[in-house]
Parts: C-alpha cells; sequence; structure tokens
C-alpha cells in the first residue's frame, strides 16, 4: 500500500467533507444569524430559545417585546397588542436566568431601538442573591450571536448542533416538519387544557406534603441593616436597561403569578429578603417612568390549583386572565376588585 496516496487521500477526503458540511450549514442558516441569505425567511426549528432570539429580535418586524422565563411565555402577542398596540415577539425563554434576559434586551435596543411597549416578566432571578454567579443555564449560551462582530459567527457554527439543526431545517423546506417555534416566539408549551388533570397537577404543585398557605409562626422580624446590606446583582442590570428606555417608551415590570406554593412562605426570613427586592424594583421604576405590577402574591389566583399545571406555570386562560390585568393595572393604577395583583409603582399610566 501507497501510504503516502493513502494519507493524501484521507486529508483531502475529510476537508472535502468538511467543506460539505459547512457549506450545508451556511446555506441552511440554522440560527439565522448569518447576514448571507439563500434561501428563505428564517424558520425556528430548535427550541432552545437563546439561540434563536437573536434571528427574531434582527428582523426588525417586531417594536414591542416580552421578555422573562417560562412563567412569561403564555402571554399571547395577538392579544397585547389589542391592549397596547405595536407589534410584539414574546421573548420569554425557559430557565431564563436574569443575565440571559439582560444581553437579549440590550441586543434589541442596539438593533431596533428602544421598543414600543416592554413587558418585562420578572421571575425569582431578578431577586437572586447571587445572579452574577448564575447567569448561564447548562443550556449553554452563545455570546457570539449577541455581539455585534459578525465574523465570529462563521467560525462558530461547524458542530453537531448546527449540523443537526440545519437537517431539521431542510426537512421543513421539503415539507416534512413544522416550525418549532413561531416567528413571533409565542409558543404554547402547556399541554392542550382538553388533557388536564386537576388531581395530577394538584400532586405536582405540593408534591409529598399537604397544601398549607398559613403564615410562617413566628412571623421573622429582620433587621433594617440586614435589609439594607442586601446586594441584588441582576437590579443593577435592570437599572441599566430601564436607564436607556426613552420616556414615549412604556414600560411595565410584572412579577408573575407563581403558585403560592412556590412562593416564599409569608412571615418567613425568603420573604422579607424578597418583598426589599421588590421595593428596589419599585424605585427603579419611579426613577425612570416604568410600571411596576405584583402578582407574584397569595391571592385568590396563586392560591388555586387548578389554575395551574404545576407550582410555576400556570394555564392558557390565565395568560389572558393576566393581560386583562396589567392592561387594568396601567390603565388606572389602582388595585383590582378581586386582589389578584398590586401596583408598586406607577409613575407612567395611560
Amino acid at each position: 500500500m501507497d501510504w503516502k496516496k493513502f494519507t493524501r487521500t484521507l486529508v483531502a477526503t475529510f476537508f472535502a467533507l468538511l467543506l460539505a458540511v459547512a457549506t450545508f450549514i451556511i446555506v441552511m442558516n440554522p440560527f439565522g444569524n448569518l447576514r448571507v441569505r439563500v434561501a428563505e425567511a428564517h424558520v425556528i426549528m430548535d427550541i432552545n430559545q437563546r439561540f434563536q432570539f437573536p434571528s427574531v429580535v434582527r428582523t426588525g418586524d417586531y417594536d414591542s417585546v416580552v421578555l422573562g422565563t417560562s412563567t412569561s411565555r403564555l402571554l399571547d402577542p395577538a392579544i397585547l397588542e389589542k391592549y397596547f398596540g405595536g407589534r410584539f415577539a414574546n421573548l420569554a425563554m425557559n430557565d431564563g436566568r436574569a443575565w440571559e434576559q439582560y444581553r437579549l434586551l440590550k441586543l434589541f435596543l442596539e438593533t431596533n431601538g428602544p421598543p414600543r411597549t416592554l413587558l418585562f416578566g420578572l421571575d425569582v432571578v431578578w431577586c437572586d442573591l447571587h445572579a452574577y454567579k448564575n447567569r448561564l443555564t447548562k443550556r449553554g449560551f452563545p455570546e457570539w450571536m449577541y455581539d455585534d462582530n459578525s465574523t465570529n459567527d462563521w467560525f462558530n457554527l461547524v458542530n453537531g448542533k448546527s449540523l443537526e439543526i440545519s437537517f431539521r431545517q431542510l426537512a421543513h423546506r421539503l415539507g416534512f416538519d413544522d416550525p418549532r417555534i413561531p416567528a413571533n416566539g409565542f409558543e404554547v408549551f402547556t399541554p392542550p387544557e382538553d388533557q388536564y388533570d386537576e388531581v395530577k397537577a394538584k400532586r405536582k404543585i405540593w408534591g409529598n406534603r399537604e397544601p398549607d398557605i398559613a403564615p410562617q409562626t413566628p412571623t421573622f422580624e429582620p433587621d433594617p441593616s440586614m435589609l439594607e446590606g442586601l446586594e441584588f446583582p441582576a437590579l443593577v442590570w435592570l437599572e441599566e436597561l430601564a436607564t436607556r428606555m426613552p420616556a414615549e417608551s412604556k414600560v411595565l415590570f410584572v412579577f408573575m403569578p407563581v403558585h403560592v406554593a412556590t412562593q416564599p412562605r409569608i412571615g418567613s426570613r425568603q420573604a422579607a429578603i424578597e418583598a426589599e427586592c421588590k421595593s428596589r424594583i419599585a424605585e427603579i421604576a419611579q426613577r425612570h417612568g416604568a410600571f411596576v405590577i405584583d402578582f407574584r402574591i397569595s391571592s385568590s389566583l396563586t392560591t388555586t390549583d387548578t389554575n395551574y399545571w404545576d407550582a410555576l406555570h400556570y394555564r392558557l386562560p390565565i395568560g389572558e386572565r393576566i393581560i386583562n390585568g396589567i392592561a387594568a393595572a396601567s390603565a388606572r393604577g389602582g388595585p383590582p376588585t378581586d386582589g389578584t395583583w398590586r401596583v408598586l409603582g406607577a409613575s407612567k399610566a395611560d
């Protein structure tokens, strides 16, 4: 055997295959981030929103945006548009950390300018005392998609993940597969309503413990110096974003209504810390003309097990109910008759 010829053939074959794979990925543009397009408009064929939402932002098709975690994903852009106008994209991410949300909104601001309406679905991640350390999840975060350097996009695309999504793109274009997420980011990720099982949902909400919403006794009495000494790293990012929002933008900070079973027990140390965090967010809102609406309280909404699939995720009709509450709160600023939300900051009402 001629080993030199064999080696040259092997190397040539390897680079030929690598070139073929790279060309296929470029043509399919799996994440929609390449500026050179040789096919139709980008279609989301990946369930990891962190890799797909930058392309939604860069289309320029949306002037309003929802950010948050999975607790904000059932806020329907079509219903929001009826109340607030504009064109909404729901860019809430599964287990979205505060840093990831910050980077996504920063990209929106740098690409499209300030949104007409910003609905920030706030969750526990913004009050995480270790938010800087907990910036990312195991899902990965493609920082190279969020910067203004398009060159590094090319060098990060030739890998197994990109090849997988490229084949999904091909399958869609051949008519064999549907988009994983609609173009505006809004996906009903919960099961169909006709499959709701009250017993199963209650088990997911409470686990092995008995339902109990009574306040903690004895009540934790925080020392004022303890509260003053708390540092919430994510609020620095939130204030930076709020600073960049002009007066003509409507900014809504909304604490989302997770079930009371997963909220800090009233009267506990964690409840005191969360209350301090909410207070500081309200101060940020008042400084920058934003509006804070708090659904993350004990109410008829959050204590009714049948409103939820599990302790974090409410049912689809509740999403519309939340939007109705947001619209009412931002319009009149007063509390609802059913006590399901409260206004913490009201510097900018309609």
